[in-house]
């Protein structure tokens, strides 16, 4: 009885944080989604639909349908470049591995915003950039990097690569490199031996990235708003208009449950994915 109560005594402050900062916030935006803008301030306790219907206005569709297609722009760049990465990283020796690995995080060290202005300082005119490419005689005239759909990208790119990598290289460090080496020895080509075992061995690594990757590009507002310069909106920057500038939080509420039910539609995807029989067979 008492080991009973001493183990409730140490998983209470766990449940007691979930409840107060987890499903608390959760419960109160759901509820507020429900909930009516008052006409001057603040919110109406008064049950509406009106919040949800809204947002199948087209204008509202199209910040949907540009915040997913940013996202599977980011994810594929980041795959693109983080595979490779990821994928030798690993087989570099220990203490490669540890420098590479400190390459990766220092950036962290820095706050994401100063990160992003930073990239203003090379896509501005006349900045970095244009100036290595007049010199070289690449250019004549201004390139206009700034405040544009590819400056965003580029940032999003930049903010989210190392979880790709980190993903990548955390499959591809387990591998049993035997494996490659027995495939080529019974006649497989590099190309074969690379898509028949390696891709397979490190699919769980993909599939995890593009999770780390995909969800948090839907909600990175800050970004469009430093490098898109507010032409670029996303639903993060609507949510974040709706909640600064007009001040109907019942709105950028149910904004927010949209995009909460749209990412746990894709985890759940993903769950689904890594589970499946298919999958479990190739591996």
């Amino acid at each position: 009885m008492g080991r009973k109560s001493n183990n409730w005594l140490l998983i209470a402050p766990m449940y007691i944080f979930t409840l107060l900062f987890v499903a608390g916030p959760l419960i109160y935006m759901l509820v507020l989604s429900f909930l009516q803008k008052a006409d001057v301030w603040g919110v109406e306790f008064v049950f509406t639909l009106k919040n949800y219907l809204k947002i199948g206005k087209q204008v509202y569709l199209n910040t949907f349908w540009e915040s997913i297609k940013l996202a599977f722009a980011t994810t594929a760049l980041t795959l693109l470049i983080g595979y490779p990465f990821g994928y030798f990283m690993a087989k570099l020796p220990e203490k490669r591995k540890t420098l590479f690995m400190l390459l990766i995080v220092i950036p962290f060290w820095t706050n994401a915003l100063m990160r992003m202005y930073g990239w203003i300082i090379l896509f501005r005119s006349n900045g970095l950039i244009e100036q290595g490419l007049m010199a070289l005689g690449l250019i004549d005239d201004s390139l206009k990097m700034l405040y544009n759909y590819k400056a965003v990208l580029a940032g999003m790119v930049y903010a989210l690569l190392p979880f790709m990598i980190l993903s990548v290289y955390s499959s591809a460090e387990k591998m049993d490199w035997t494996l490659v080496e027995a495939a080529k020895d019974l006649g497989a080509k590099s190309w074969q031996a690379f898509v028949t075992i390696t891709l397979k061995l490190t699919l769980p690594g993909i599939l995890s990235g593009v999770i780390l990757v995909f969800i948090p590009s839907m909600g990175l507002f800050f970004i469009a708003d430093i490098l898109g310069g507010g032409k670029i909106m996303l639903v993060g920057n609507l949510i974040q208009n709706q909640l600064m500038s007009t001040r109907d939080w019942p709105f950028a509420a149910a904004l927010a449950v949209i995009l909460m039910l749209f990412t746990t539609l894709f985890i759940w995807g993903y769950k689904k994915i890594t589970h499946s029989d298919e999958l479990e067979g190739l591996l």
